[in-house]
């Protein structure tokens, strides 16, 4: 999909999928950060059990959820409303203690153009950084919370989105190296984004921000950064390890709906 970022996977079947092609799925996505199947059938049921199947499902606390499968949220933005979800780069669940691995996250109605999603791979923020700021990096801690954007008057409460959100007496809040190796690859990857990490530990929000806005700015350039857009039958699965991403809000007056599961992940270590 990019240089750096995304693979797009044809001729597999997720809801039938096979343990051998299971396994390679995962290993793709661990390593390239974000992997798209097209033209593919596949139900709420599907969804479920190809979550179950990798190997956990964590329920997703802010979003609303489907009625009938809980284990879904609904990640939906009406034809009325100016403010969609995730529209900010970011990983999910940061700001959890063990946070989530990843997302399945699968198109249902979708608006006749926009809407497309950026995925931007941390690996390769991480190997582009200077070497002074590695060495600067390099047993810096983070601190993550939800609260200021969830809570009763925090960011979404302020916007038409926020009567749509759960969770808003919620207390979050999770500390994390700055730089940690993929559990699975072993990979180095810059492990802060713009949405939860609030400040490094043992200093202030004031004295965290130049480097923290260094860092940033380096883990979105632009051939480390892939664009899909979505269509009908399309499946994005992602490793929030690996990758951050942007789910870009430039469909006003249209109806989007997305169905997610969340997979539940592992303790992060540097």
């Amino acid at each position: 999909m990019a240089p750096k970022c995304g693979v797009e996977v044809s001729g597999v079947s997720l809801a039938s999928c096979s343990d051998a092609e299971m396994e390679q799925i995962k290993q793709t996505i661990y390593e390239h950060g974000v992997a798209v199947f097209r033209d593919q059938d596949f139900s709420p049921e599907d969804h479920i059990n190809f979550g179950r199947r990798w190997g956990g499902i964590d329920v997703n606390n802010y979003f609303p959820l489907n009625e009938a499968f809980p284990e879904i949220a609904l990640v939906k933005k009406e034809a009325h409303e100016s403010t969609n979800i995730g529209g900010a780069w970011h990983t999910d669940h940061s700001y959890d203690q063990i946070p989530a691995m990843g997302s399945v996250l699968v198109a249902r109605d979708l608006p006749p153009s926009g809407g497309d999603t950026e995925w931007a791979h941390m690996g390769a923020a991480y190997d582009a950084l200077s070497d002074e700021i590695k060495a600067e990096i390099e047993n810096l801690e983070a601190f993550h919370t939800a609260d200021h954007v969830y809570k009763a008057d925090g960011l979404y409460a302020q916007t038409d989105m926020g009567k749509n959100l759960r969770g808003q007496d919620l207390k979050t809040g999770a500390i994390h190296p700055v730089v940690i190796r993929h559990p699975q690859t072993g990979r180095k990857l810059l492990y802060v984004n713009g949405g939860f990490t609030i400040h490094f530990v043992g200093q202030t929000r004031e004295e965290s921000m130049p480097l923290l806005q260094k860092l940033l700015d380096a883990a979105v350039m632009d051939d480390n950064r892939c664009r899909l857009q979505w269509k009908p039958g399309t499946v994005a699965i992602w490793d929030n390890r690996t990758s951050w991403h942007n789910a870009i809000n430039d469909y006003a007056g249209h109806r989007r709906e997305m169905h997610r599961i969340t997979l539940s992940g592992e303790a992060l270590a540097a």
